[in-house]
């Protein structure tokens, strides 16, 4: 088996940014040796610092909403110019689009701290952006498409997370698992996340789950619920993602290979 998983409200705390309720199941499958590939729209530096901590480095990760890939065993991001032209892209549109929409790159450290309320150290480590920009369009609503059709000319696409709005050159957490499920032979995949942005990948897995998340939306009914390849959590965030996987566990007879000592 194989795990990709979504991290703000979903593995992690939408507060707290803690993953501590999820550590039965991340201890489980740390123990079958069960691959969990960390997809998210943090930056390398993010997602690097928190794959250490989960002992998880000799998995790749999915960074920036799925515009690039951590490889497994690599610290230091990898080189890239499109964040460069995605914010010449964003200077060159006319005044009235571009004021209405506020990205990491206009905050600086102390303004995504303040966004995200993330501690000063871990924001700036967000701003490290290779691929992508995350901001809120705050401008009048009857703009926002003019806006999206602007970049759109110069092929930047944008997604809606659950919290910002994230432009990009392409590219989905979806598109990468297939290259990494290879990697694997590929195995029997299971996908978790909350957001629009999560659907794809959700729907790419042999099992979805999407993670109970309060303080957004619901995603509406997925086509594949009605056949059981996606199932929902009543719990949200960490907690969720906790009894999901230990359920799906469970489900699949993995605790019989867990080694015993003695």
């Amino acid at each position: 088996m194989i795990v990709f998983t979504d991290l703000d409200g979903t593995l992690l705390d939408h507060d707290s940014y803690s993953h501590a309720a999820a550590l039965p199941a991340l201890n489980k499958l740390r123990a079958l040796q069960v691959p969990v590939v960390l997809a998210s729209s943090k930056t390398a530096a993010e997602i690097a610092v928190l794959r250490h901590e989960l002992d998880f480095d000799h998995v790749p990760a999915i960074v920036e909403n799925g515009a690039g890939v951590l490889p497994a065993g690599t610290e230091a991001p990898q080189q890239s110019t499109d964040y460069t032209k995605l914010r010449t892209a964003l200077a060159r549109l006319p005044i009235d689009l571009r004021s209405g929409y506020q990205g990491f790159g206009d905050w600086g450290d102390e303004g995504v701290a303040h966004h995200t309320g993330l501690p000063m150290e871990q924001a700036k480590l967000a701003t490290q952006r290779q691929f992508s920009e995350p901001g809120l369009w705050t401008g009048p609503e009857h703009l926002k498409q003019e806006f999206l059709d602007a970049l759109a000319q110069s092929g930047i696409a944008a997604r809606e997370g659950g919290r910002f709005l994230t432009l990009s050159f392409g590219g989905t957490k979806a598109a990468q698992m297939g290259a990494i499920l290879a990697q694997y032979e590929t195995p029997f995949s299971v996908a978790l996340g909350d957001a629009p942005n999560d659907v794809e990948m959700l729907e790419t897995a042999d099992l979805g789950v999407v993670i109970a998340n309060p303080h957004r939306a619901p995603l509406p009914q997925l086509a594949q619920e009605t056949q059981g390849k996606i199932l929902r959590t009543e719990l949200a965030g960490p907690s969720g993602w906790n009894q999901a996987m230990l359920e799906i566990i469970a489900q699949r007879h993995l605790e019989e290979r867990i080694p015993t000592n003695g």
